[in-house]
């Protein structure tokens, strides 16, 4: 496994843009949150092109633009949305192997598309916290997931104590800020919401730690 920033900015990319594919397909938001998600696809994406596989990530970024051209249709753009996340998922195989490729992902995926769903929040508070704790559930099913797979690949057989320390701190600070999260969406009042957001934003922070961290202890093996 070798740990460069191609890698960890296409996990983000395909996180993102199947997260998008995502709450496209649920339909319980208009086309300005398909256009938020475009933007930042193609931006992060564009980094990616350019740090790792420049074809592929090129098309992939082609494919999550078209989706913010489509962003009315939803049923495309969702389909775009997915296209754009198998482009970036390839480019993560290619560094990171297949399914740590795929947890990372997941993991940061779920994380970030659930923040920005949140702060989808102020601009319309009518749309329905399911979505938000459906996301919760998957960024949560991605660190438990990530740190298994890190775990089976050797990450805790390296000889840095410090970082292994780390590693068990980031994805247990993780895991708490996830059920802080879901805890949060169960109150009634708006500012559970907020509340939910801004730990959703934490968590994505610690996130990045987790990934990254975990795959520099199993590359330095």
């Amino acid at each position: 496994m070798e740990v460069t920033p191609a890698l960890v900015l296409s996990m983000w990319s395909a996180g993102m843009a199947a997260g998008a594919a995502v709450v496209s397909s649920w339909g319980v938001v208009g086309p300005g949150f398909n256009w938020l998600l475009s933007g930042i696809v193609v931006i992060v994406g564009g980094a990616t092109a350019l740090a790792g596989n420049v074809t592929i990530g090129l098309a992939a970024c082609a494919a999550a633009l078209a989706a913010g051209v489509m962003a009315r249709r939803r049923p495309v753009a969702a389909w775009l949305f997915a296209l754009s996340a198998l482009g970036y998922l390839v480019t993560a195989i290619s560094d990171g192997g297949v399914i740590p490729a795929i947890t990372g992902s997941v993991f940061l995926g779920g994380m970030t598309t659930e923040m920005l769903l949140g702060h989808w929040f102020l601009i319309d508070p009518t749309l329905p916290r399911s979505a938000l704790q459906r996301l919760d559930v998957v960024a949560g099913a991605g660190v438990v997931l990530d740190v298994a797979v890190m775990a089976v690949a050797g990450a805790f057989g390296a000889g840095d104590g410090v970082m292994i320390a780390a590693y068990v701190a980031l994805a247990v600070l993780t895991g708490l800020l996830v059920a802080a999260v879901w805890f949060s969406l169960r109150e009634t009042g708006y500012s559970g919401v907020m509340a939910a957001t801004g730990l959703s934003y934490l968590g994505v922070l610690t996130s990045f730690g987790v990934v990254v961290v975990g795959r520099l202890l199993v590359a330095g093996r």
